[in-house]
């Protein structure tokens, strides 16, 4: 069941784009159809606050802030890019998050860079260079909005994993619920600083069809991967929702028309070798505080 779950969770946000495309032909721009999918979430997360068990005491202002802020850029970032640019590509680019894990662990954690950190780094930078090379410019550089959208998505993600984390006493449901708050939050401050158009009105169909991504998709594929991670080793939870990116990558040929890269294939390979391989390291640090307790 646990591998079941976390199968159910990756093919979720790997296949997210194309509901999240549907909607936005269908008038419901991609902010806005981020608010009222985390918005059915938060909201029951606020329900469920009164059946759930659990403990929100020592979770500090300065904590939630940080998990508002780091889950609602992850998510907001990445929801744009997706809407907007290549969807292998970003999600190639947001899974360098294990390069941003590894700096953040060490300067939020204190922890030591080992040798399969820093050989995790040299994976990730190497196949982001290659990725983004650009060869007219001769420059290893993101070439449009959603590039750098899905950099710092998958940075916000590390930081969202980091601070998750630090705060290990708190309940599950109530990190989730600021997670999602957080989003909405975050979508908000996005619709008013760009100044936005308001949406248009929508049919009942489209409108239900949003609620229903946020109360089924979002809510039970959160909780889909949390189980599968609480009873599965982290690691070997790591490895498997990478399966993402082959739902992403067959989904992406299949109902659209863009194209892949040779350089973009091998650089995504090398980022992907360096998710694994933090993934193993984190096994063999496991094994050995079994060890050496």
């Amino acid at each position: 069941m646990p591998l079941i779950a976390l199968l159910l969770g990756a093919s979720f946000w790997g296949t997210l784009w194309y509901p999240l495309r549907l909607l936005e032909a269908h008038g419901l721009e991609g902010l806005w159809a981020t608010i009222i999918i985390y918005g059915v979430a938060t909201v029951v997360g606020v329900i469920g606050l009164a059946f759930v068990r659990g403990t929100s005491r020592g979770f500090r202002l300065h904590d939630a802030l940080l998990l508002m802020l780091a889950s609602g850029w992850c998510n907001v970032a990445f929801i744009i890019a997706v809407l907007e640019g290549h969807v292998l590509r970003v999600m190639l680019l947001f899974y360098l998050s294990p390069l941003w894990t590894v700096l953040l662990a060490r300067l939020l954690l204190g922890e030591v860079l080992s040798l399969r950190a820093w050989l995790t780094m040299a994976l990730a930078v190497t196949g982001a260079l290659i990725m983004l090379w650009d060869p007219q410019s001769s420059v290893p550089w993101p070439s449009s909005v959603a590039d750098w959208l899905a950099l710092s998505a998958g940075f916000a993600f590390a930081l969202n994993n980091v601070t998750v984390r630090r705060l290990q006493h708190v309940s599950i449901w109530h990190k989730c619920l600021v997670a999602w708050s957080g989003v909405v939050v975050v979508a908000a401050a996005w619709i008013l600083l760009s100044q936005s158009e308001p949406p248009p009105l929508l049919d009942a169909v489209t409108l239900v069809e949003a609620v229903v991504l946020g109360l089924v998709g979002m809510v039970l594929m959160t909780f889909a991967v949390i189980y599968g991670v609480t009873h599965l080793p982290a690691y070997r939870a790591a490895v498997i929702m990478l399966f993402e990116l082959v739902v992403a990558a067959i989904s992406s040929q299949w109902l659209t028309d863009e194209s892949v890269r040779s350089a973009e294939w091998f650089g995504g390979a090398l980022i992907l070798l360096a998710a694994w391989y933090a993934a193993r390291s984190q096994a063999a640090q496991e094994e050995g505080r079994l060890i050496h307790p």
